[in-house]
């Protein structure tokens, strides 16, 4: 993934696993210049016990915290950028009268002399490996990914190393029960960035071995995933077809007040709702992909994008994909607009 697009993926990723417990902001600008940083995190008192689901990243958000994913290595001057960031989110907490969060840089790879640079030691004793403290004054933690050990505590934040690491981590993402409550919104969100990287291929950028591997290992996961999304709308609709199909039947039957008319008026009403559900859930799942490309393409759904969703909705899966891919949002609007 290019730096833009992970970032992107970092940012909906973290926010979606921390939104339940506590106040996401991403993106957030500071005073002075603009600046931002990636996440900042705010707990509820509320949400400590559920933390545990979310392993390393849950303990990491047991209290405030500003979160850096970085795609490459970090250097010393992207550590001394991120503590400059938060000591002016410490400042304006701090007339809040709220407490200063700690700084975790999430960095793929870390090397001995860049730790070393930095006075930074580990504490394996309360922590593991790979989670590297700076001086306590800057209350700055440097997770190296590569390092932490391949256990399911530390998954959540595995997902955002790279190379093998990564590939891992989606493997055992994979294979997580079905009722995990944070694996098909975090495959969602990877299968989407899988498109994005299949749509920089096709326009013949290059892409390094790693993000070739990265294709190779999640197309199998997207199909999947599109085809239970389809399967999931149909089975919804023709559920709420058969139900509304149902009532309209006995409504109609009573109205007529025979026998014949009920049978005849359920059989007819059934048959009409399973259609009706089938275009309903269909269109319901057309709906939501185009949301989420639009929301990864422009970051969100606004009333102009809105308003073209309808004439989107008309075209099949493989017609609107690529043109959210493909084309600009104000080719979209130009097109689209009535």
């Amino acid at each position: 993934m290019t730096r833009f697009i992970h970032d992107q993926f970092a940012k909906q990723y973290l926010t979606e696993l921390l939104t339940p417990f506590g106040q996401v902001e991403a993106s957030k600008e500071i005073a002075s210049e603009v600046r931002e940083i990636d996440v900042l995190f705010l707990p509820s008192p509320q949400a400590s016990e559920n933390l545990d689901t979310l392993g390393l990243l849950g303990r990491i958000a047991r209290t405030p915290a500003m979160i850096e994913p970085f795609r490459n290595p970090v250097t010393p001057s992207g550590i001394l950028s991120c503590i400059g960031k938060a000591i002016v989110i410490s400042e304006q907490l701090a007339r809040q009268e709220r407490p200063s969060p700690w700084l975790w840089i999430l960095s793929p790879t870390a090397s001995p002399e860049l730790l070393a640079t930095c006075q930074a030691t580990t504490n394996e004793s309360q922590w593991m490996k790979g989670i590297y403290f700076l001086p306590e004054i800057f209350q700055t933690v440097i997770i190296a990914i590569h390092q932490l050990p391949p256990t399911p505590e530390t998954l959540w934040v595995r997902i955002l190393g790279r190379g093998r690491v990564q590939q891992q981590a989606i493997r055992e993402l994979s294979a997580l029960p079905a009722n995990n409550p944070w694996q098909a919104s975090t495959l969602e969100l990877i299968c989407n960035f899988m498109a994005i990287l299949e749509l920089r291929q096709r326009e013949r950028q290059a892409l390094d071995a790693e993000e070739q591997e990265l294709i190779m290992q999640l197309s199998p996961i997207y199909l999947q995933r599109l085809e239970e999304a389809t399967q999931q709308g149909i089975e919804r609709g023709i559920e709420r077809g058969i139900e509304q199909g149902i009532e309209r039947g006995i409504e109609q039957g009573i109205e007529r007040g025979i026998e014949q008319g009920i049978e005849r008026g359920i059989e007819r009403g059934i048959e009409r709702g399973i259609e009706q559900g089938i275009e309903q859930g269909a269109e319901r799942e057309r709906r939501n992909t185009l949301e989420t490309l639009m929301v990864m393409r422009f970051g969100e759904v606004d009333s102009q994008l809105a308003r073209i969703i309808p004439a989107l909705i008309a075209l099949s899966p493989t017609e609107f994909t690529p043109l959210l891919l493909q084309l600009s949002r104000e080719e979209l609007l130009a097109r689209f607009s009535t």
